[in-house]
């Protein structure tokens, strides 16, 4: 990952006096180790947390217990309660989440290289609601290279929904 697009998105945020969390899955803190190799990050990043298990998806984000019995961990709308969740918990302005199958094995029906990116952030007007941005991704490769290209794809949702090159 280029801690050049990293540190784009938090001057940015820095900038407009926002703050940013995120929730990990497949990804198991690769994500917030990305922002927090950036020399300053402190003045931005709030924190993250991984919830690698099902069940601290949870209890410790906030996701539905109901929506991980229907839909599984590997899902958007989980990959958005996830992002959620950590923007509350962390009390940051913006988060951004992970989840997938970094493999090697399929999981929940779910195959290898299966991602969800997802994230959350204060609403574009006033009266809007919160703004939610989730993709789906199909990466290819071994676990390093899914876990790795999650990362990617979650920090370059967040410099597109931020609008930062």
């Amino acid at each position: 990952m280029s801690s050049d697009r990293a540190g784009a998105i938090l001057a940015a945020l820095k900038e407009r006096g926002e703050t940013l969390a995120v929730a990990e899955s497949l990804t198991g803190g690769l994500l917030a180790a990305a922002f927090v190799e950036v020399p300053g990050a402190s003045r931005v990043f709030r924190g993250g947390i991984v919830a690698y298990a099902t069940e601290l998806k949870a209890k410790l984000l906030g996701v539905p217990p109901p929506l991980l019995s229907s839909h599984g961990p590997v899902d958007p709308s989980v990959a958005a309660a996830l992002a959620a969740g950590a923007r509350e918990r962390c009390g940051a302005d913006w988060a951004a989440a992970t989840t997938g199958v970094a493999g090697p094995d399929p999981q929940d029906g779910q195959p290898v290289g299966r991602v969800y990116v997802a994230v959350v952030g204060p609403p574009p007007g006033p009266g809007e609601p919160d703004r939610v941005e989730v993709r789906e991704f199909t990466l290819s490769g071994g676990r390093a290279a899914v876990r790795g290209g999650a990362v990617e794809a979650a920090v370059g949702l967040l410099a597109e929904t931020l609008a930062v090159s």
